[in-house]
C-alpha cells in the first residue's frame, strides 16, 4: 500500500467570496461553509470564526480538532464516517498543512477543554500553532444526546472536507510517502532487522468514550489489524471527549507520532510489522477478551517487540497493563507510552494498575500538573462551561477573567501518541 501525503503549507486564512487558496492563504466563503454545516437538521445554528497563533483567543469547550484534506481522483475523506465505505492510505491526499478545523459550543456531557492560541496556555497544546477555523455549533432544542453528539462530529469532518476541496487543484510543494508492502515480501527483504509492531488502544466505552473505525463504533469490533497508511489517511475518527489532555483528536490520528516514528525507522533500524487495533472497554469480560486477542494478533505477526499507546487513564490502565504482561510472558519486549494521573504535587500513584513486566515505560506527563492561564481578550465558546471540565471546578474562573485548571482541562495536553509539547529533562 502507498500513501502520498502532499502538503500545501498555508500561512493565514481569511473570509472572502470565494472558497479558495491564494498565494499561501486559504480564503473561505463563510456563508457557504454555514450552509453546508446548517443542511444537518440537527443543527440550528452554526457560526464560524478565526483564531491564528498569537491572538489573545481562548476557544472552550472544544470537542474535536480535524486537519482538512482532499483525496486526489477518486476516494472520499473519513469514510463510512462522512461518506460511503472505501479504503484509504493509498494515492495522493493534499494535506491543507497549518490549518485545522475545531468544533465547539454548546457539548454533551461534562468533560472537554480549551485551546488558547497564546501565552502559558498555547505552551501546553499543539493546537496553539495551527490556524484554527472554528465552528460554534448549536443544536436543535430537545435533541437527545446521541444525536446532539454525532452532529457535531459530523459537522466538523464536513467542515474539513468541504475546506479541503480549495486543494483539488493545488499541488503541495512537500510530499511524504508512506509504503509498506505485504509482510512476506517486506520480512525477506529485511530479515535482520528486528520485528516491530504497534498496539494503538481505543477508548470505546460508550456515549462521549468512543471511537470509530471506518465509521464502525469501536465498542463492536474486536482487536483487528490495520495497515498504518489506513490511520494517517483519515480511517479512524474520534468521538472521545474524555479528559481533553490525552482524548486523541481525529487531526492527531491523521498525524499519529508513533506510526510517523515507525516510519522513519524502517528499513534502517527496524522492520515495521503493522499496527493493531484494541478498543479499551468497560467490563472485565471485554479487557480479557481484547486484551488476550490484541495479545495473540501481535505474536502472529511474528513482532519481536511492540510499542503500545493508551488512550485515556484510569480503568484503561489495566488494559495496557494486561497487554503488556502477556506479551512479555510471549517473549515480546514491551514499550508503554502512557500519562500519568499523579496528583497535583506529583507524589500520587500514576497508574491505577502496576505490573513487574513494565519495565520500559514513556510518560507523556502528568494530567493534574495545574496551570494558571492569563484572561483572553476573545473567547469562542463558553467559558462559564470551566467547572464542569475535567480539570476545573467551580474556582477556576479567577476573578480577572483567567482560569486555573489543570492539564486535564488543555487539549492534546498529555496526548499518549507522542503529539504533544511535554518533554523531560534529566538531572
Amino acid at each position: 500500500m502507498n500513501l502520498q501525503l502532499s502538503r500545501i503549507k498555508l500561512d493565514d486564512v481569511s473570509f472572502g467570496s470565494q472558497t479558495r487558496i491564494e498565494d499561501d492563504e486559504l480564503i473561505v466563503n463563510k456563508g457557504e461553509l454555514v450552509d453546508v454545516l446548517e443542511e444537518d437538521r440537527r443543527i440550528e445554528k452554526a457560526e464560524v470564526s478565526l483564531a491564528r497563533p498569537g491572538e489573545k483567543v481562548r476557544i472552550i469547550p472544544v470537542k474535536d480538532v480535524i486537519e482538512p484534506r482532499c483525496k486526489v481522483g477518486e476516494g472520499t475523506l473519513f469514510p463510512g464516517s462522512l461518506g460511503e465505505m472505501q479504503q484509504v492510505g493509498q494515492g495522493e491526499t493534499r494535506v491543507l498543512d497549518g490549518v485545522a478545523v475545531v468544533t465547539t459550543g454548546e457539548i454533551v456531557g461534562i468533560q472537554e477543554g480549551l485551546i488558547d492560541m497564546w501565552g502559558k496556555g498555547a505552551e501546553y497544546t499543539p493546537f496553539s500553532q495551527t490556524i484554527n477555523v472554528v465552528l460554534d455549533l448549536t443544536p436543535v432544542e430537545g435533541i437527545d444526546e446521541y444525536d446532539h453528539e454525532e452532529a457535531l462530529r459530523i459537522a466538523g469532518l464536513k467542515a474539513a472536507a468541504y475546506l479541503g476541496e480549495a486543494a483539488e487543484d493545488v499541488e503541495g510543494k512537500e510530499v511524504e510517502e508512506f509504503s509498506l508492502p505485504a509482510i512476506p515480501r517486506r520480512n525477506e527483504k529485511l530479515a535482520d532487522l528486528p520485528k516491530v509492531g504497534y498496539v494503538k488502544m481505543l477508548i470505546a466505552q460508550g456515549l462521549l468514550h468512543d471511537s470509530y473505525v471506518y465509521g464502525v463504533d469501536a465498542k463492536n469490533i474486536i482487536p483487528t489489524i490495520i495497515h498504518p497508511n489506513e490511520i494517517l489517511d483519515g480511517a479512524l475518527v474520534s468521538g472521545n471527549c474524555v479528559a481533553a489532555c490525552d482524548k486523541i483528536t481525529t487531526y492527531q490520528h491523521q498525524n499519529n507520532s508513533i506510526i510517523n516514528d515507525l516510519y522513519r525507522r524502517h528499513g534502517r533500524q527496524i522492520n515495521f510489522q503493522g499496527v493493531v487495533l484494541a478498543p479499551e472497554l468497560t467490563t472485565l469480560e471485554g479487557k480479557n477478551r481484547n486484551c488476550q486477542y490484541t495479545a495473540s494478533l501481535i505474536e502472529n505477526l511474528g513482532c519481536d517487540g511492540v510499542i503500545i499507546s493508551e488512550e485515556g487513564y484510569g480503568n484503561p490502565d489495566s488494559d495496557l497493563l494486561q497487554i503488556c504482561k502477556l506479551l512479555e510472558d510471549r517473549g515480546i519486549k514491551t514499550v508503554l507510552v502512557t500519562d500519568e494521573c499523579a496528583g497535583q504535587d506529583g507524589f500520587s500513584q500514576s497508574l491505577a494498575d502496576s505490573r513487574p513486566e513494565a519495565e520500559a515505560v514513556i510518560s507523556t506527563g502528568n494530567v493534574s500538573h495545574p496551570v494558571k492561564l492569563p484572561p483572553a481578550e476573545k473567547i469562542l465558546g463558553n467559558q462559564n462551561t470551566l467547572p464542569n471540565l475535567a480539570g476545573g471546578a467551580e474556582q477556576s474562573l479567577n476573578g480577572d477573567g483567567g482560569v486555573t485548571v489543570e492539564l486535564n482541562a488543555v487539549i492534546g495536553s498529555t496526548s499518549e501518541i507522542g503529539y504533544h509539547n511535554l518533554s523531560a529533562e534529566l538531572y
